[in-house]
């Protein structure tokens, strides 16, 4: 028998859950013009600080900043993939030319420039798989800022609340053996339970634990 989980009654709809309207809404955008940093703003949705570009012709765009830059320096870190130095480090990269940042927008990863052959360039990404780039695609050189900030521990419960929160994330999280049987098939008091496999073809309510799964827990025996 199926139940209504927490996540379906969270997707219903309710103040409880509803996304701020005035949250920043900020859209990375390269522009092939001359400008300069004029404001480093740090955005709740994003772990990397957003820098502030005034361009010669009086607009404004946003990017993801670099590790060190200041407010006044100019946005030379900005060029595209066939006018940087090879083994030099890249990040925030266009797929293609002027499709705007899609790559290697994480705060700490960049991918570094392995070799280039005419109009394409050999990119080595975080995951070390290598990916094949036009030349004309841009990118910032250097690596994002807000890196490492996995590192420092929360140290209490109420800062982390207040960091889930601030994106909409729901903590503390109950584990489904720690609830009733009316709200989870894992819970209620029945001992030894029930097994964590369910089948994929599972209905909503009921499709809980691992999915399909082959093995649970450690891996016993000899490897493959």
């Amino acid at each position: 028998m199926g139940r209504r989980l927490i996540s379906q009654r969270r997707g219903r709809g309710t103040p409880t859950y509803r996304a701020p309207k005035k949250r920043l809404n900020i859209n990375l955008l390269y522009k092939n013009l001359h400008g300069r940093v004029v404001d480093i703003i740090n955005d709740p949705g994003r772990n990397t600080p957003v820098a502030k570009i005034l361009y010669s012709d009086g607009t404004n765009s946003y990017v993801l900043a670099p590790l060190g830059i200041k407010t006044g320096e100019d946005a030379s870190f900005v060029s595209t993939l066939g006018k940087t130095p090879v083994g030099a480090s890249v990040f925030s990269i266009e797929a293609s030319p002027n499709s705007g940042p899609k790559l290697c927008r994480t705060s700490g990863s960049f991918a570094t420039l392995v070799s280039k052959t005419g109009k394409k360039c050999v990119l080595q990404m975080p995951s070390k798989k290598k990916k094949i780039l036009h030349s004309e695609c841009r990118a910032s050189v250097g690596i994002p800022a807000g890196g490492g900030h996995h590192e420092k521990p929360f140290l209490k419960a109420g800062k982390r609340w207040i960091a889930m929160h601030r994106r909409g994330k729901l903590y503390p999280r109950t584990s489904g053996v720690a609830m009733n049987a009316v709200d989870h098939p894992f819970g209620g008091p029945t001992k030894p339970g029930k097994p964590t496999t369910v089948s994929r073809n599972a209905p909503p309510g009921a499709k809980v634990g691992s999915w399909g799964a082959r093995r649970t827990g450690y891996r016993k025996g000899k490897k493959d």
